[in-house]
Formats: structure tokens, C-alpha cells, sequence
């Protein structure tokens, strides 16, 4: 059997992405997302998921953007003097690589967020990362032992197959270069994650589709991914979201992106699709 989890991260980015998240659940593909406790639009986020208990809800743990759940003091090695967490993958890489965050203060900061979570009354179905930042060993080794202490059972495997692209994406575009260069560069730690994962109990989807397309998610690109799918499960990472003042303002590289893949994701004759091709539409609830 082949099961594909679609899973929309950033839920409580901003309410725009909040509700673009939820029109692709309701009227899309979109079988799962994970929600930021640190994100500004939080609140609204754990209303949606609460009136919507089919949607699996994991969390998206984030050491980069924004500031920490836990207090300042109790993490103070993630953060910057005004209290920030690093503002991208590279600046959290490069303290790591140095030896300047402690590994202890990544747990507590992951602990706040679960607990923030869990204390909203939603029933976490699995974790992973902005920006993929469980792909550095330090940050998976801290995750593990609060997955554990929740009793979460899964965590997103971010590692796609390298010479794997999607039919309908041009291989010349500037950002599916970036992107393609991304994954590449991250692939040589996915057996190290996979050990870790094992260590840790945790599950995952055999297979991952996402980064690659990340802002050029089409429906003509989920359906190649469809066709490429084995048997076993699969999970694709999507960012479909309304284009609203606060996203315009917010510090991303997707805002319009996201607006076409919520049409993307909302197409109707995606769900006939996947009957067509023998897939069933999962969270990690059922994986």
C-alpha cells in the first residue's frame, strides 16, 4: 500500500498561513502540519486545530527565528544579546560547528515548546524543525529525549533521495538550483539521523519530498510525486498560506509562494489522483 502524508508547516506563522493551512485541509490534500509555539500567531493556530481534531497536528520545533518559549536565562547560549534565536540555518550551523550552544539548553528549549503545546490540549502526532535542523546530529540528540518524554512516537525524516526531481520543474530556475543544492549538501547525514532516529524509538516515513520544491510546489509537481511513490509511506512537506499584510511584513522568502500552493494543494482533481494511483492520504496518527 502506498500512504503519502501532506504535511503544511509554519501553522501559527500568521493567521493568513494559518488559514490557508486550514482551506487546504478542508477543501486540499493536506493531511497533517505542524504548529510553532514561539509564532506569532500561536493562539489562533491551537483554535483551528482544536475546531478541526481530524487534521494531525505535530510540532515544529524551531531554534531559529523568533525568540525562545523557555526563559532567557535557562537557554541563554541559543540566543543572541537582544534575546533572539539565530536567524538562519547557516548562523545556527556555524555556533554549532563552534561548540557555543550547549546541548542541555536545546532539550529545555524543545521541552518549552512540546509543553506549550500539549498544555493547549492538542494531542501532538509527531515533530520536526524549521529549516530542517534536526539534519545536524546535536540538534536530533536533543530532540530524542524530549520525544520521549512526551511519549511522541514519530519524527520527520528530512532527507530526499538526491537525484530524484519532480517532472514539471525546470532544473535551470535559480531557486530549484538553491534548493537542490540544499538537499545535496544535507544528504551525507541521513544515515547518522537514521541511527539516531532508531536510538530515540522514533518512526518515520520512508520517504521525504519537499525541499527541492520549496516555493514552486505545483499541482503538476504533486502529481509526478505521486507517480514516483513506492510502496510504504511517504511525507510532503508543502507552505500553503493566505499572502496577508503580517506575511508581507514577516522575515520569510515565501509570501506569494505560498498563496499558489494553497491552489495547488486545493485542486480538486488531486484526491481522485491519488485513489487513481493506489495512495492513501495518512497523517502520522496512522503511520
Amino acid at each position: 500500500m502506498k500512504k503519502l502524508i501532506v504535511n503544511a508547516d509554519d501553522f501559527g506563522f500568521t493567521r493568513g498561513v494559518n488559514e490557508g493551512i486550514i482551506r487546504a485541509f478542508r477543501e486540499g490534500i493536506v493531511t497533517s502540519t505542524t504548529i510553532m509555539a514561539n509564532g506569532d500567531a500561536f493562539e489562533n493556530a491551537v483554535e483551528l486545530a482544536l475546531a478541526n481534531p481530524a487534521l494531525g497536528v505535530g510540532c515544529h520545533l524551531a531554534i531559529i527565528g523568533g525568540r525562545p518559549v523557555a526563559p532567557i536565562s535557562d537557554v541563554s547560549s541559543l540566543v543572541d544579546s537582544e534575546g533572539r534565536l539565530p536567524a538562519t540555518l547557516t548562523k545556527l550551523m556555524i555556533k554549532l560547528a563552534r561548540g557555543s550552544i550547549a546541548g542541555d539548553e536545546m532539550v529545555r528549549e524543545f521541552r518549552a515548546q512540546v509543553g506549550r503545546v500539549v498544555n493547549t490540549g492538542i494531542e501532538l502526532t509527531h515533530l520536526d524543525t524549521h529549516k530542517h535542523a534536526h539534519t545536524h546530529p546535536k540538534v536530533m540528540e536533543a530532540l530524542g529525549p524530549v520525544a520521549a518524554e512526551y511519549g511522541i512516537k514519530c519524527v520527520r525524516n528530512p532527507f530526499e533521495r538526491v537525484f530524484e526531481a519532480a517532472r514539471g520543474t525546470s532544473p535551470m530556475k535559480w531557486d530549484y538550483v538553491k534548493q537542490y543544492a540544499l538537499s545535496t549538501a544535507i544528504a551525507p547525514g541521513a544515515m547518522r539521523f537514521k541511527a539516531l532516529a532508531r536510538e530515540a524509538g522514533l518512526k518515520t516515513p520512508d520517504r521525504f519530498f519537499g525541499v527541492k520544491l520549496t516555493g514552486m510546489l505545483d499541482s503538476a509537481a504533486i502529481r509526478s510525486i505521486m507517480k514516483s511513490l513506492d510502496h510504504g509511506s511517504a511525507e510532503l512537506m508543502c507552505h500553503p498560506g493566505l499572502c496577508d499584510d503580517d506575511l508581507e511584513r514577516a522575515h520569510t522568502r515565501l509570501r506569494r509562494e505560498r498563496a499558489r500552493e494553497l491552489e495547488a494543494l486545493s485542486d480538486p482533481g488531486l484526491k481522485r489522483f491519488a485513489e487513481e494511483q493506489g495512495i492513501e492520504l495518512i497523517n502520522y496518527r496512522e503511520l
